[in-house]
């Protein structure tokens, strides 16, 4: 889904999100767990990203009542068949899946017989391409001693990636790759420091709807983008480990990451929340003598830190990839980091902290748009003080209002908490902003009107043009 638009995505969602991940440095997607729209596919190759095409989260075993193992049997090996017809032809395809976390597995005679029929489907509609699975718990049903792993052309492991680096050293010749892995640093390192583990599918690259674990909460919210397509700072942590452009990034950090579950999605809904403790502001609840965290994630040699013009200094990038961390006297003013190579600047970031909240702030991400179904305009309404600083603590009730040959298609925010329609024409701001989507009905000049109680207003012009932008 695409948070406020549900399932009916237009492409310009698509386009938005798939641009702010290649920026972060993604070059693949896993299609989890059914096939994508063809449109979308489209997409990766226009945009240069890899894909794994993937269908089926069950076989014969159901994991709910009325999923798909109730046709399984007679439909499987057509939907592969008209799948891979379908899709063949798209440049960014580099790999099939025949299934995820499957649990015929434990029955290895009859989920053999199966797999090997679904490959040679896959085969013999496709010969170019390999096929793999995403494999659940393969040592405990023994999918690496008795042929099951090795019917696929590619080993594919969901998590624990110990036990898939162990799958290659029990036998070399095997290819293996993560099919779908977590997002500390404990995951990344057995893929940076074995060359054999040919790359990770993160779960989640992005906030959807569904799978809360636990009302209010109305999302599940691991990505390295949430459900309105922004990063969140630990997204920046896996630039700079996938970048080559040099980078920083300044992060306030107020409590340990919880660890996650051996196997998410089958943990307690207590062991699956996910607790933000990274801020990416200078303005903490606590305006008064403390010391703050600070974590700077970086590709840079060294970086610099700096307070109100102050050095804290110079650290070295670590060897095991870890943040840089400095432990901070908080006081009110700029926070800045300087990435240096070869003792000349290569990036920066600066937080500043934020006075009383006094303007609303528009930003289009796209200032000009087709009047079609599929282009869009996602605006951001930052609730900000007189230097145009945003308030994180902000959650003001922001109105909008369109002038021209628009209309309001949709109003989002962040907060999986939040139970406020997606078709309104006003949102509350979460951590100082939220979102509001445009659309064009017609050529011509669209105007954007923003307010909120106390708040000076703001606008933005967004043009809409019968020849469609180039993408």
């Amino acid at each position: 889904d695409a948070s406020a638009f549900g399932a009916a995505v237009p492409l310009g969602a698509w386009e938005r999100r798939l641009e702010t991940l290649k920026q972060l440095g993604v070059n693949a997607i896993r299609t989890a767990h059914n096939p994508p729209a063809p449109e979308f596919l489209d997409l990766c190759d226009r945009m240069g990203l890899l894909v794994m095409d993937e269908l089926f989260d069950c076989w014969t075993v159901p994991k709910n009542p009325y999923d798909y193992h109730l046709y399984f049997r007679e439909w499987s090996n057509i939907d592969v068949r008209d799948t891979v017809r379908r899709d063949r032809n798209h440049a960014s395809i580099i790999i099939y899946s025949a299934g995820n976390e499957i649990h015929d597995t434990p029955k290895a005679d009859l989920a053999k017989q199966t797999l090997t029929s679904l490959v040679a489907t896959f085969h013999e509609s496709d010969p170019t391409r390999p096929v793999t699975q995403a494999l659940f718990r393969p040592n405990v049903s023994h999918d690496y001693d008795n042929g099951l792993a090795d019917i696929l052309d590619v080993v594919g492991q969901n998590y624990r990636e110990n036990e898939i680096l162990a799958a290659h050293q029990q036998k070399p010749s095997r290819k293996i790759l993560g099919t779908e892995n977590g997002h500390d640093r404990t995951v990344w390192l057995p893929l940076r420091d074995n060359p054999p583990y040919a790359g990770q599918f993160l779960w989640s690259g992005i906030d959807y709807l569904g799978e809360s674990r636990q009302w209010p909460t109305v999302a599940y919210n691991s990505g390295l983008l949430d459900r309105t397509g922004a990063p969140r700072p630990l997204a920046f942590q896996r630039q700079s480990w996938w970048s080559d452009k040099p980078m920083v990034y300044i992060a306030r950090r107020v409590a340990p990451t919880a660890l996650l579950v051996t196997d998410p999605g089958y943990g307690t809904a207590a062991q699956e929340r996910h607790p933000t403790v990274l801020f990416s502001d200078w303005t903490p609840r606590n305006p008064g003598p403390h010391d703050e965290n600070v974590e700077v994630y970086s590709n840079c040699e060294q970086v610099e830190l700096f307070l109100n013009g102050k050095s804290l200094g110079v650290k070295p990038r670590p060897t095991d990839d870890s943040p840089r961390v400095w432990s901070v006297p908080f006081a009110p003013g700029t926070l800045k980091a300087i990435g240096m190579n070869v003792g000349k600047q290569a990036a920066t970031y600066e937080l500043r902290t934020a006075g009383r909240p006094t303007q609303i702030l528009l930003s289009a991400d796209r200032a000009s748009i087709a009047p079609i179904w599929d282009d869009v305009s996602y605006v951001t309404a930052t609730v900000a003080d007189d230097n145009g600083v945003i308030v994180p603590n902000a959650n003001d009730l922001i109105s909008f209002k369109i002038g021209g040959p628009g209309v309001i298609a949709a109003v989002d925010s962040a907060d999986n908490n939040s139970h406020e329609p997606f078709q309104a024409t006003a949102r509350r701001a979460y951590r100082g902003g939220c979102f509001v989507i445009i659309k064009a009905i017609a050529a011509g000049k669209m105007t954007l009107e923003a307010s909120g109680s106390g708040l000076k207003s703001g606008s933005v012009i967004i043009d809409a043009s019968v020849a469609k932008r180039p993408r």
